[in-house]
């Protein structure tokens, strides 16, 4: 049975009871006109070649997966999500099947395929990255259908396409969502100079690069940087082979910062985005070879079998357009789950978001360490 926050999508193969994982919040649809496009465009091509290869590439909460679930697409996502809402809303239509596995970057599916459904995400760079790729696992004469809602389409959209894929036809607004259908272009990700983009970490003496998803990959972002001198502080007293988590790394930049603090620690670098842990990894790699260090794709703090010591984390404030604290909570109360008896979390958040009120729920002690116009640096921990 659906639970209380689904919502049912029709369209022309059929409905779907639809919700999002970790939120109880019924305003927050499960897909977006986009998907309607998509799922309406792909139909009416698969109607006439059935025996087409499909791939679907960063659906968010399972709409195109499960809507071409009789044609046994192949599903790849940067976001860890996607499996948590895949099973989440296959429970909900039984009728529809899942596909065995679920591609991320770090192990990305094979072509060729003839027909690839790309959602357009918000950054340029990610964009141009997913356009070159798509070109390399597309048939000569495959075609490729890109889809996002107007008001997120990023900058310069037109030219990222044009540079990358062979444009055929761009279709007129419908929900304030746009399709735009591609043949395969020539340009791919050989000698691409957007995959890798970064800066030196003078703190720490290290460089720190990430792939197009990640966050804050050409500069070190305010909030972290504000962090950064208190990761020193919270880590250095550490036990040799303390459990260290960086929670939602990104590029990893506060667990390299605490290896250069205390390099015999046992960290681990977790984000929902496989391109963050890609990128946490080669810079670790590169500036740490020793370390003992590992790396989970995943949403959220799931399956540690060991608590941690210490959790440093600057936590998202934005998922799918929504802005707010939702995942930050989760992210907390995972935390204060995982930690030891004697751990410590260590955060920074922006200041309107009211996080001090929001740590006290999931600790009982919680300590201002910093604080500028706009964001605060928090330890919390059990007392």
């Amino acid at each position: 049975m659906p639970d209380i926050t689904s919502a049912v999508l029709e369209f022309s193969g059929g409905s779907l009871a639809l919700s999002r994982p970790g939120t109880e919040d019924p305003s927050l649809r499960a897909w977006s006109a986009a998907d309607e496009l998509l799922l309406q465009e792909s139909l009416s091509q698969l109607e006439a070649a059935p025996n087409s290869r499909v791939l679907v590439v960063d659906d968010q909460y399972g709409a195109l997966t499960l809507g071409l679930s009789e044609f046994s697409p192949d599903v790849v996502a940067d976001n860890a999500q996607l499996g948590a809402a895949l099973a989440q809303n296959t429970r909900q239509n039984p009728d529809r099947a899942t596909p065995a596995q679920t591609y991320s970057w770090q192990q990305p599916p094979v072509g060729p395929y003839d027909l690839v459904l790309l959602k357009i995400p918000r950054e340029t760079d990610y964009l141009a990255w997913l356009l070159r790729w798509a070109n390399s696992v597309l048939k000569p004469d495959g075609t490729l259908l890109a889809a996002g809602m107007i008001k997120h389409l990023p900058d310069r959209s037109v030219d990222v396409f044009a540079a990358a894929i062979d444009v055929k036809n761009v279709s007129r607004a419908v929900k304030k969502a746009r399709v735009i259908t591609c043949g395969r272009g020539q340009a791919t990700l050989s000698n691409w100079p957007g995959t890798w983009k970064g800066y030196q970490l003078e703190r720490a003496g290290v460089r720190v690069d990430a792939m197009p998803a990640v966050f804050a990959r050409e500069k070190l972002d305010i909030g972290t940087r504000l962090m950064l001198p208190h990761v020193e502080s919270v880590v250095k007293p550490c036990q040799p082979d303390a459990r260290v988590l960086d929670l939602a790394c990104g590029n990893g930049v506060l667990g390299l910062s605490a290896l250069a603090a205390k390099p015999n620690i046992d960290i681990t670098f977790s984000d929902v985005s496989s391109q963050a842990v890609l990128s946490a990894r080669r810079n670790i790699e590169a500036a740490f070879p020793e370390a003992k260090a590992s790396f989970v794709h995943a949403d959220g703090l799931t399956g540690a079998s060991e608590p941690f010591e210490r959790i440093i984390l600057n936590p998202p404030f934005h998922e799918g357009g929504v802005v707010g604290d939702h995942i930050a909570l989760r992210l907390f109360e995972q935390a204060s789950r995982g930690l030891s008896a004697t751990g410590r979390l260590l955060m920074v958040g922006n200041r309107h978001l009211g996080y001090h009120r929001s740590l006290r729920r999931f600790f009982s002690q919680v300590r201002q360490l910093d604080a500028n116009p706009k964001f605060v640096v928090f330890e919390a921990w059990q007392g």
